[in-house]
């Protein structure tokens, strides 16, 4: 376990490692299939943490205010202030229709003016609701005081907008009243105060709801990014785990492998020559490996065969191996090195606690779409089962990782043998460096 150590000790100390891991869906009836389209199931770490902008200054310069793009800010903003705008000019129309027959002043702005109105508030609505999110609400003695001022401004300013829109647009009489309020200070207009405080508080409820809404928009947008960001680390570390998990062959086997060598190179020059060559590509295989999630069924048992031949080289009198014949091996994918450690758990505690001979086995079948792996040793007659190793437990982790729950591992032992199987869905297509969804192949 010294190399899986480094490996995540390498993987904390860097956690943008990029690594591809896939997952298969979690749906019932979906596996694998580079045949069919997206939508994807599984996205790569580092195409997921470029499309959240995890940790880089474009996700920042993107940000307008408040955790909302402008496109956002503004998106929000003006449709809430055209539905209000709508209301208003609608609220005005029926009152004046009502009122008409009983004066002929103009009580109500006609609906351009209100409409201009409207137009001439936006900009200062835009400014305030930037200026409130960049605020924010905390700390709430500071911030409370500055958003009531906001808010407040806002309200007070609307009455002059609609005065300015009614010279702009009004007609005569508007003309006549608007000029009505020039000859004296407006504080000392009751008229005049009496219209600017009806129509600060019509606005200043409405100024109040725009800002719960923009500030609900945000706060969602930041937990969406954050969750997105969370699932983003997530998905690293499960790749930075699965890595370690797929190159865990014991250095102390490699060490025994080396030692056996060494013991060959005197009196069987040859034979160490070969086992210096299977060595070398039992270590190809295991790094070609190690950089996919998942290989051929045949190329896992290549592998598995390369390393129980050499373990033979060194047990050629106790260890005997028995595999499937090539017709019988099914046409399917697995996780890469997902038998390394149980065979490997199979020799070693097959070998421990007794001189006899040991016979390792490994049946692979399909049952209703269902692969099934096994490897059986046998082991002392009187050896007690202990806990699960380290092996064991690792292989599990990644079905779980991978499979999310679809597939399990099973062991324990029974009449001097020891059983490991695993059961997961078949996966007759190559699920290829991104897992697509496809039609279902398996009930599991």
């Amino acid at each position: 376990m010294v190399f899986g150590d480094a490996l995540m000790r390498l993987a904390e100390s860097h956690p943008r490692l990029r690594l591809a891991v896939e997952v298969v869906p979690p749906n019932d009836g979906f596996v694998p299939d580079p045949r069919f389209g997206a939508p994807h199931s599984t996205v790569t770490c580092a195409r997921l943490a470029t499309m959240i902008g995890i940790g880089t200054a474009e996700s920042s310069a993107r940000r307008f205010a408040g955790g909302l793009s402008l496109r956002q800010f503004l998106g929000i903003i003006c449709l809430f202030w055209i539905y209000v705008a709508l209301s208003n000019i609608l609220y005005a129309y029926s009152m004046s229709t009502g009122t008409a027959p009983l004066t002929t002043s103009p009580i109500f702005a006609p609906w351009n003016q209100r409409l201009l109105q409207h137009l001439l508030l936006l900009p200062v609505l835009l400014v305030s609701y930037w200026a409130s999110l960049r605020i924010q609400w905390r700390p709430l003695v500071i911030a409370l005081p500055l958003q009531l001022i906001l808010g407040t401004v806002f309200a007070a300013v609307a009455y002059p907008a609609m005065l300015i829109a009614g010279m702009t647009m009004g007609g005569e009489d508007w003309h006549k009243e608007v000029m009505a309020h020039g000859g004296a200070p407006p504080w000392a207009d009751a008229k005049f105060l009496s219209l600017w405080l009806a129509s600060f508080v019509s606005f200043l409820p409405a100024y109040g709801f725009g800002l719960g809404l923009v500030t609900g928009l945000a706060l969602y947008t930041r937990f969406r990014d954050s969750e997105l960001k969370l699932a983003a680390l997530e998905r690293e570390w499960s790749t930075a785990r699965l890595a370690t998990l797929r190159m865990q062959l014991s250095p102390h086997t490699l060490f025994n492998l080396l030692h056996t060598i060494r013991g060959h190179i005197e009196w069987d020059p040859k034979g160490a020559q070969s086992m210096v060559v299977q060595l070398a590509d039992l270590l190809r295989r295991l790094l070609n490996a190690g950089e996919r999630d998942f290989s051929k069924l045949n190329d896992e048992l290549q592998f598995v065969r390369l390393y129980l031949e050499l373990q033979q080289r060194r047990f050629a009198d106790r260890l005997t191996v028995v595999l499937p014949l090539a017709e019988e091996i099914p046409a399917v994918w697995v996780p890469s090195l997902i038998l390394q450690p149980l065979v490997e758990n199979a020799v070693v505690h097959g070998l421990a606690g007794h001189q006899g001979p040991v016979t390792v086995r490994i049946i692979a079948c399909m049952t209703h779409d269902v692969l099934t792996l096994s490897v059986i040793n046998t082991i002392a007659p009187d050896k007690l089962v202990g806990e699960e190793g380290i092996g064991l437990n690792n292989v599990r982790e990644r079905l779980a990782v991978q499979f999310e729950g679809r597939a399990g591992l099973a062991a324990g032992g029974a009449d001097g043998e020891w059983r490991s199987e695993i059961t997961m869905p078949a996966i007759r297509h190559s699920p290829g460096r991104e897992t697509r969804r496809a039609p279902a192949l398996v009930d599991a």
